[in-house]
Formats: C-alpha cells, structure tokens, sequence
C-alpha cells in the first residue's frame, strides 16, 4: 500500500489547525450547564443537521459499512435508509423534548414517570456507551491507522495503539474544555469532509473500474450475495427480520437516545430543532451510495485484480480492509490526506458526541441528584471530569474490543443495539401516546427487558455453533438471530409495561400534562409552531428519496 506523503500530513495538519481554532472560539464563555451541554440553547438548523449526520457516520460507520457493502452487499442499506426515522425526531419527538425543557432522555423519562426510571436508563445508558460505542469506535479509528501507516510507527501494532491513544487524548481535551458548542461546530465542518472524501473515493473506484455499468456487471454474477432483500432461510439478514428489528433499532437510536437527540435539544427554538432533525435526515439519505455503495466497489476491483485487497484463509476478502486500501491504492496526493483527515475528524466526531453526553448523564442526572446547591459552574466542571474519567475508561476497555472484534465488530454492535433498544423504544412509543401508562409499567417494562436482552448477548457471546456447543439449548439460543430476538423483546415490552399499568393506578394528570399527545390536545395546545413551506418541502423530498432509493436497489441487479 501507499503511504503518506509529506503532502499528505500537511493536509491533515492544516485540518486540525482549523479544528483547534474551532474549539478556542466555542470555548468561550461557558459558565453554566446550559452553556456546556445545550451550547446555550443558542444553535441554528444547519449546523445541528450537519451534527447528526457527522455524529453518526464515525470511523467504525464508514469502515465498517464499506466493509460489509464488499461483504454482504445492500443488506446493510435498511439501517441506512433511516432518513424517515429522522421525520419522525423533527415532527413527532423533537416538540415534546423540546416543550418540557429537558437536559437529558432520562429526565424526560422522570417527567413521564419517576425518578427510577430515569435512573435505569441512565445506568444503562452510561454502561453501553463506555463499553460499546467508545470502545468500538476508538478500536476502529485505531485500525485506520494500523492499517494506512503500517511503518510509520515502526510495526503495525505500535500504529495500531498510536492512533487509539493520540486521537481519544485530542477529542477528549477539545470536547471538555469545548462543550457542546465545539461538539456541534466541529461537527458541521467534519460532516462535509467526509463526504467529500467518500465522494473522492466513489468517483477514483469508478473510473478505475470502467463505469457503474461495469459495476453492476460483476456484483450481478453473484446477485444473491449483494441483494438489498434476502429471503427467509438467509443465516444473517432474512428480510421480515430486518423489516422487525431495523425499525425498533432506529427510533430508539435516532428518536430516544441521549448520543442524538442532545443536538437537537441545543436549538435556539422549537422550529429550528425540528429543521435540523429534518436537514440531518436529508443528509442521512445518501451514505448508502458514499459509503455502501464504495464497499461493493473495492469488491469489483479486487475480483478484476485491479487493487488487492486482504483475504482471510478462506479466500474471503477482509471487509474492514476495503476503504483503507481504496485509499492508499486509488488516491493521489493531498487527495489521500483529506480522506485520512476524513476518517480523523469521523472518528473524533463520534467520540466527542459520546464523551458530552456521558458527561451529560452523569452530573445531571446523578451528581446534581446528590448535590443540589451547587454553582453552575462546579457542575460544569464535574462534567469535565466525567469527560475525563469516560476517556481512561474507553482506553482500558481497548484490548477487550480486540478481542470482539476478530468475531466481526460490525455484527457484534448491531446486535448489542438489537438488544437494548427493544424495551427503550417501547417505553417511550407507549409513554407519548397512551395516558394509561404509568410509572410501575415503565420500570418493570425496562428492567425485564434490559434482562433478558443482555441474557441473550451473554449467552451469544460463549454459546454456539462455533463456541461452546454444549448444552444444545443454549447454543441454539446463542446463534438465534438478533432481528427476531429485537422483535420479540419489543412484544415482550409492550405487553410488560401495558399490563403491569393497567394493574396498578393510572398516573397522576401532573405526569401526564404536556408530555403525551392526548393531554396537549386537551388543553388546546400546539406542537408545530412556525412550520414554514420549507419543512414541508424538505420533508416530501427525504421520504420520497427514501422511498426512491428502495425502489433503486429494489432492481438494480
């Protein structure tokens, strides 16, 4: 592979100068809560569209999804086309968030119910985020570098840890001494970064190839492998499963989680929180051609012998090594360096989108509990040290994600949302749209789901076909599918918090008042205030690129 050259390194300096005089300018002036973690409230629609989009195409995002578009095709394209979940943050989430004022998706939760469930999710949340989602997205970063700058550290392995260590250090410094104001900003500037350098990539691969005729040429000859719809007897991706599970994944994700919705809730006024949600979904459209789409392209090149790509000892190409060689071989100068840069900026993104809203969680939603009369300012510097403390752990937690990741880091992350979502999107579908839901129902629907969810991933991770066989029953549950496995905790949900609530008494009409759709109506109250041509246009144009895009790759090959 191609190294970098002098050019190269001057590209990606030149891109942190840039980042570091963000981070000092939204530095500035941060005294409060408001301030750190909502950047005070004062943010407008594009950057908070572009924040949610960068936000969620991390490093681990763009390898990974270029890996499994080499590996497994289009089945990956379902969790991608989530734009219209995003319609549904902007036109059904957003205005009630953003109405009752809240901080945090916890503290909404002990508005809607009490303080216990609150706290369930925020333990969880706290322990998913340190012991996935950091973790994982620092080991992809850190395999970015193993694998571009092989020598530049003298083995591959010293690259490997200089990447994880020197890349969370600078996100972890700019995202506490930056807040949520350097989070939303540098977000805005790395989101079009990395389309810019996918664009690259896709246009480089294609010229190489000889067109997108060429393209569909060689994925058709094995059309089965590379189709967006799989059928039933399909191991990995059936299609009713992921009709079940993509769906319940992606409300918890785009519509319940404190790693999102926190953008959101840093607008300026209700109407620009609902444009930026609908401005990220436009952007949300198009990772399926910038970074699916240039997997299944690497694909094409290895099999016409035009890049190599590495194999596993079964002939099988190594999906995570598609985009980095797609880098190093098809590139030129500077060109290289902005995508290294890319895959930086994704990557830190990622990592400073999580280290806030840990920090967030943590002082509001435990240590403020614990110490109520403190200065703003002392919380904000807790939140500084709960930044920091996330960071030592994501590091320690390195070595394990190794260890997962040689078992397939993509699959593991998908399923591990797959499990935790379930019971999430559950309490919060039912606690919006029926009064009827009360406190005990919530707490029991989120404790036995997260339960039986992380039984599964337990026993998943040392029981199967390929693990530990014995006893039979348990190997049978651990290769269980993951997107059955989400729809039935969904049902298993639904049924918990309905009837534990229709058995105990109705919540109090303070629990409900403004925070379920009922009781707004009842008062007369509006939920879409200032609702301009443009959000209805904007709105129209997402859903039909979705609908669109299905439509495409429905017949493509």
């Amino acid at each position: 592979m191609v190294g970098l050259t002098g050019f190269d390194w001057a590209v990606v300096g030149i891109y942190f100068i840039i980042l570091i005089g963000v981070v000092w300018w939204s530095s500035r002036e941060q005294n409060s809560t408001k301030d750190y973690f909502l950047a005070g409230r004062n943010v407008g629609w594009f950057a908070i569209g572009a924040s949610l989009f960068a936000s969620n195409i991390g490093s681990e995002h763009i390898v990974g999804l270029a890996g499994s578009g080499a590996s497994t095709g289009m089945a990956m394209a379902h969790w991608e086309l989530h734009a219209w979940i995003m319609v549904m943050l902007g036109w059904v989430f957003v205005p009630f968030y953003y109405r009752s004022g809240v901080y945090t998706m916890p503290e909404f939760l002990e508005r809607r119910f009490n303080a216990t469930a609150r706290a369930i999710l925020s333990a969880i949340s706290l322990l998913a985020y340190v012991l996935t989602k950091v973790s994982v997205t620092i080991y992809a970063g850190a395999l970015v570098f193993q694998v571009l700058l092989p020598d530049t550290f003298g083995t591959p392995e010293n690259a490997f840890w200089v990447g994880a260590f020197s890349t969370v250090i600078l996100t972890g410094v700019y995202t506490i001494f930056g807040g949520m104001r350097a989070v939303l900003y540098t977000d805005a500037i790395q989101a079009f970064i990395l389309l810019g350098g996918a664009i690259f990539i896709t246009f480089f691969g294609l010229s190489q190839l000889g067109g997108f005729s060429e393209l569909k040429t060689v994925i058709g000859a094995e059309e089965a492998k590379f189709a967006l719809w799989r059928p039933l007897s399909d191991p990995e991706f059936p299609w009713l499963g992921v009709m079940i599970a993509s769906p319940i994944v992606g409300i918890w994700y785009w519509c319940t989680d404190q790693y999102i919705v926190q953008r959101t809730l840093a607008a300026r006024d209700m109407a620009t929180a609902r444009r930026g949600a609908l401005f990220g979904g436009f952007m949300k459209v198009w990772p399926v051609l910038i970074f699916l789409v240039p997997g299944m392209i690497g694909y094409a090149l290895h099999q016409k012998g035009i890049i190599a790509i590495p194999t596993d000892a079964n002939g099988e190409i190594l999906g995570d090594q598609v985009f980095p060689a797609m880098v190093a071989n098809l590139l030129p100068s500077g060109l290289r360096g902005l995508v290294v840069g890319g895959l930086l900026a994704a990557l830190m993104s990622s990592l400073s989108s999580l280290f806030n809203s840990c920090a967030s969680l943590f002082t509001i939603d435990f240590y403020e509990k614990l110490k109520p009369d403190l200065s703003e300012k002392e919380y904000v510097r807790v939140g500084r040290m709960a930044t920091a403390v996330v960071v030592i752990l994501g590091m320690m937690w390195i070595p394990v994600m190794k260890m997962v990741a040689s078992g397939g880091l993509y699959q593991y992350l998908q399923s591990v949302q797959g499990y935790l979502a379930p019971p999430i999107t559950a309490v919060f579908l039912l606690g919006l749209f029926w009064q009827r839901i009360n406190s005990y129902g919530a707490v029991w629907g989120l404790a036995c789901g997260f339960v039986i969810g992380l039984a599964k991933l337990t026993i998943q991770t040392f029981f199967g076909a390929d693990k530990i066989s014995d006893p039979a029953w348990l190997a049978y549950i651990g290769d269980y599918s993951f997107l059955y496995v989400s729809g039935w905790l969904f049902l298993i949900s639904l049924i918990i918090i309905s009837g534990v609530s229709l058995l105990t008494p109705p919540p109090r009409a303070e629990q409900i008042d403004g925070l379920t759709y009922a009781s707004i109506r009842a008062d007369g109250g509006k939920l879409h205030e200032d609702v301009t041509w443009f959000d209805i246009t904007l709105t129209i144009v997402v859903l039909g690129l979705v609908v669109g895009m299905y439509l495409f790759f429905s017949f493509w090959i």
